[in-house]
Parts: structure tokens; C-alpha cells; sequence
């Protein structure tokens, strides 16, 4: 058996055992993440990086990103290179490709062939509510593995089943594929269909959208296009990675020059509904993970924190409040509620919360 063929082998092995992610380097064993976890693949031989090369080859001929005849040309001047790979009844895999130590790595994360709904995915019903939204802009955010991605596909495949409109993602690599429902969808891939988020966006604009998804909010230009689309009528994705509502604010108002952003935090103000912050914690029984889910809506008062920077850090205090009117929640009200249903451990919740001492004090009034 050839190193590929034991590759595509070692991916047929990530839908038996539920892994999320496949780890390829030289000096190594093949390696999965399962719950959380990296442990190599048993029965598997430390890699060459004449292994990691071919395997990389082959991906990219496979993604067409190259000629079988010239990919040895690519592979060796490769230090940085994001595709996806799919093989036939497994998965999709979004495939990060980098140079290391004068060798290639690569890191596979498994994509489902179906598209994930809010039931399977364990979020709460008021993020549909917040799909259907007519106009402004919602932020995913979290650290990179926290579910972003397949939120964000559930949130787009419920706002094409629910309305008629056109939807355009700009993806990096695109990650799960829609088909036309309700909505026509056209989705735009950075290296194969557009060169950059920001003159993918731009061009969006012109293409008479309902519903823009960009990929990830990364840079200045990126971000004032995205608010221009939201203040012109569009409902717009996108994801940033921080960790909470306030932090995201801050992020996004620093990337601009000092004098730009006070109207920069009018802007949000005006046009951010929601901010969806993720963490994934091992459930309970051992199977598996469960997302906690942040939710900020836009309310006058989060306006009017959003406007004046000494009052962004009370947003937190906000949001607990406006669980039942709002639908908004924190993590540890989340993780509360998932230690309740016991889904998740004391000692799991503790650990994830922002604040141990507010978890514990919200266990108190249960």
C-alpha cells in the first residue's frame, strides 16, 4: 500500500472514531484529535517528509490547484497553503498545508457531507430567530476548533430554507456546500474564485445579494466593506476570533486609526445584532464534545455600550439581564444550564467558566 493510500485509509478511520481533526508530520506517526485529544493512529509508521510531500501533492492535484506533471514545483517552494479534500462517503476535509522544519505538515479538519442543523449541533432555538434577520451584521466568534464553521452553515442552511433570496459566501477554503432551496447560493473560494475577503466582498455587492457570509473578518478593509454592506440593507456573516462579545468589539474598533473610531463604534453600534462567542467542553458521558454558546443581541443599552468605550466591559452585566426579554445568555448561565441537564461535569463547567465564582452563584438560585 502506497503512503497515500494508507493517508486516505487513515481518513476513513476519522468517521468510525468520530475524530475532528488529522495531523500529518514528519518525524511522526499519523495523529487524530478525538475529544479533544491527539493520539496517533495505532499500526501507522513514523512519516519521512518524502511522505508528507506526496501526500501534499496529491491533495493539491486532487483540489486541482495543480498539474500532476508541475506539482513537485509547487510542493517544494509550499510554506503556506489552505485547500479542501474530499473523499467519497467519508468527508469533506478542510486541509492547511505549511512548511516546518524543511518539511511539509499538514492538519486536516473532518467537514461532514451533510449540512449540520441547530438540534444536532445542541444551540440554542434563538439563533434562528437571529438567521432571519432582514439586516446588519452577526458575528460568530471563538478560538479556531470552537464550531464556528458548522454554526455558521446551519445559520445560512436555515435562511435557505426559510426565505427567498440570494445568498453569496466567501470562504477560506469553502467548507460545507449548499445547494439551492429556497434561496440560489453562490459560493466564492479565496485562490480559486477571488484573490482577497475584501475584493471578494466588494464584488459581492454588485452581484444583487440578500445575504453575504465572509469567511472571517481579518483587516481594515475587510472590516469597512462588510459594515458598509450591513448600513446598505444586507444581512452579512462573518466570524472574528476572540473569545466574548466585548472583546470582539474592541478587536474590530482597534484595527482602525485613533481618529476613526469613535464613528467606527457608531457604526457597530448601528448595525451589529449579534455576537455568537463558542467554546466546545467534553460532555459528560465521554462522547464527544458540547458547544456553550454566548449570545449578545443589539438593545438600546448595548448600543449605548458599544458607542462609549468606558461602558463596553458592562455589556457582560447586559446580556445576563436580558436572558428572558432578549434571549441573549452568558457562558457560565450556558454551562449552568448544561451541568442541570448533566450533559457536562462540575469540574468541566468550573473550568470553562468566565467567571467560577458567577457559576457557582447561578447554581445558587436553581
Amino acid at each position: 500500500m502506497g503512503i497515500f493510500d494508507t493517508f486516505n485509509a487513515v481518513l476513513r478511520k476519522t468517521k468510525e472514531v468520530n475524530a475532528s481533526d488529522v495531523h500529518v508530520a514528519a518525524g511522526s506517526p499519523f495523529r487524530l484529535r478525538i475529544q479533544g485529544q491527539i493520539v496517533p493512529v495505532q499500526g501507522t509508521d513514523v512519516l519521512k517528509p518524502q511522505d508528507t510531500a506526496t501526500i501534499a501533492g496529491e491533495i493539491l492535484v486532487a483540489a486541482k490547484k495543480v498539474t500532476r506533471e508541475n506539482f513537485q514545483k509547487m510542493v517544494d517552494g509550499l510554506t503556506d497553503f489552505d485547500c479542501s479534500y474530499a473523499l467519497p462517503e467519508v468527508s469533506r476535509f478542510r486541509v492547511n498545508i505549511c512548511s516546518q522544519r524543511g518539511s511539509l505538515a499538514l492538519v486536516l479538519r473532518t467537514i461532514p457531507f451533510t449540512l449540520p442543523d441547530f438540534e444536532k449541533l445542541g444551540l440554542p432555538s434563538v439563533l434562528k430567530e437571529i438567521s432571519l434577520e432582514e439586516r446588519g451584521l452577526v458575528l460568530l466568534t471563538g478560538i479556531t476548533g470552537s464550531g464556528k464553521s458548522s454554526t455558521l452553515a446551519a445559520m445560512i442552511s436555515h435562511v435557505n430554507q426559510h426565505k427567498a433570496g440570494k445568498i453569496v459566501t466567501i470562504e477560506d477554503p469553502i467548507e460545507f456546500l449548499h445547494r439551492d432551496i429556497r434561496s440560489t447560493v453562490i459560493q466564492r473560494e479565496l485562490g480559486a474564485d477571488t484573490e482577497s475577503f475584501a475584493k471578494a466582498l466588494r464584488a459581492a455587492l454588485r452581484q444583487d445579494p440578500d445575504i453575504i457570509l465572509v469567511g472571517e473578518m481579518r483587516d481594515k478593509e475587510t472590516i469597512d466593506i462588510a459594515l458598509k454592506a450591513a448600513e446598505t440593507g444586507h444581512l452579512v456573516f462573518s466570524t472574528v476570533h476572540t473569545t466574548d462579545a466585548p472583546k470582539t468589539i474592541s478587536r474590530l474598533v482597534s484595527v482602525f486609526d485613533a481618529s476613526e473610531q469613535p464613528t467606527t463604534r457608531l457604526r457597530l453600534a448601528e448595525t451589529l445584532k449579534c455576537v455568537i462567542s463558542q467554546r466546545l467542553v467534553a460532555r459528560r458521558d465521554g462522547k464527544g464534545r458540547v458547544v456553550a454558546v454566548e449570545i449578545m443581541r443589539q438593545t438600546k443599552t448595548i448600543q449605548d455600550c458599544i458607542e462609549n468605550p468606558e461602558k463596553t466591559a458592562a455589556i457582560k452585566d447586559y446580556i445576563e439581564k436580558g436572558r428572558d426579554q432578549y434571549g441573549m445568555q452568558t457562558f457560565d448561565q450556558h454551562l449552568t444550564e448544561l451541568y442541570l441537564a448533566e450533559l457536562i461535569s462540575l469540574e468541566t463547567a468550573k473550568a470553562a467558566a468566565t467567571s467560577p465564582a458567577d457559576f457557582e452563584r447561578n447554581l445558587q438560585y436553581q
